[in-house]
């Protein structure tokens, strides 16, 4: 049997390399498929303790790692009343960063596969997206922790589809867990990919593989007219080509901030230079900049705001650059196109 491809992964043959890992399917297949081709690699694993084989997928991963001879971490989430989608992953990724932080990874893998991608596309296409927004999930991003440790964020498996990923399992005849809330109607997502995504996916892969791929190619022309100047905590600085990128921009910066706009929200961008968005985030265009932060409103000594308003700072952002010892000075900035 062929095993399924994975995206380049030549940077991780000498990186410090983190796996999401859930025991299930996808996750399952990737590390196998790391161990196959000699990749380093450790483990982390959020027991979420919703189902009877929670401990079972727990105690599986730690088998994994002695067996392989891998480090690996466990975390333990508390049980939400409500938006357990968004506190889940606000939980598993302050659990990555917290290891990125720690032991120094430089890249962090997770198991989203074809099946994922179309997924998000037929979601985000539902509610009104660009090609930024319907190609969400990159085979690779820069990011950084809320320490401000660089990483990144990898997705080796884009190009392979669930049945493959099974196949391959099946072929090695390599454990792994099914988990039954992926079938449950009561998430928007499982109902797109019961409806939609795998029957097209059945029947259209390379198709679709082909396509994503030109709208990728696409997507990084689209973008060469936003370029980010400042990156200080989750305050992000823009050069902007075009007034007329200041939503797209916006849109690019909040993602990895981990905030995903409404299409209302990025028409309010579009429309305005200076909004507050979702009660949370200041966007104020400047001068061919895009500021974006969190939107906060606390004190703030006479000196500071007079430094801010010497430098011409957006009103918006300067109580969290005050919060966060951000010097004005730092983020009015004269970039190498500005006039």
């Amino acid at each position: 049997m062929i095993s399924p491809r994975l995206s380049d992964t030549s940077s991780l043959d000498s990186s410090k390399n983190l796996l999401a890992f859930s025991a299930g399917v996808d996750s399952s297949a990737l590390f196998f498929l790391l161990i196959e081709n000699r990749i380093p690699f450790d483990i982390a694993l959020v027991n979420y303790g919703l189902r009877e084989e929670s401990l079972a997928e727990e105690e599986y991963a730690i088998a994994l790692a002695k067996e392989y001879n891998l480090a690996v971490y466990i975390a333990k989430a508390p049980q939400w009343t409500n938006n357990f989608e968004a506190n889940a992953r606000a939980f598993r990724y302050e659990f990555f960063h917290s290891l990125i932080d720690t032991h120094n990874y430089t890249h962090l893998l997770t198991a989203h596969q074809l099946n994922d991608q179309l997924e998000w596309f037929l979601m985000r296409l539902t509610k009104g997206a660009g090609v930024s927004e319907l190609i969400g999930l990159q085979a690779s991003s820069l990011r950084q922790t809320p320490k401000e440790t660089p990483y990144y964020l990898l997705r080796p498996l884009l190009q392979s589809s669930k049945a493959e990923l099974l196949a391959y399992l099946k072929y090695h005849t390599h454990h792994y867990f099914v988990d039954k809330s992926n079938s449950e109607d009561k998430y928007e997502r499982n109902r797109f990919r019961a409806n939609w995504s795998d029957m097209l996916i059945e029947n259209y892969a390379d198709g679709i593989t082909r396509s994503f791929a030109y709208l990728r190619e696409e997507k990084l022309l689209l973008e060469q007219g936003i370029e980010t100047i400042i990156s200080i905590k989750e305050l992000r600085v823009l050069h902007l080509t075009s007034s007329r990128l200041r939503s797209k921009g916006a849109d690019i910066a909040l993602k990895e901030l981990g905030y995903l706009l409404s299409s209302k929200q990025r028409e309010e961008i579009a429309e305005k230079k200076s909004i507050v968005i979702g009660g949370k985030w200041a966007v104020v265009y400047q001068n061919s900049r895009l500021y974006i932060a969190p939107f906060i409103n606390t004190p703030m000594p006479k000196i500071f705001k007079e430094l801010c308003r010497v430098s011409a700072m957006p009103i918006k952002i300067r109580s969290y650059c005050y919060q966060n010892d951000i010097r004005p000075r730092d983020v009015m900035i004269i970039d190498k196109v500005s006039t």
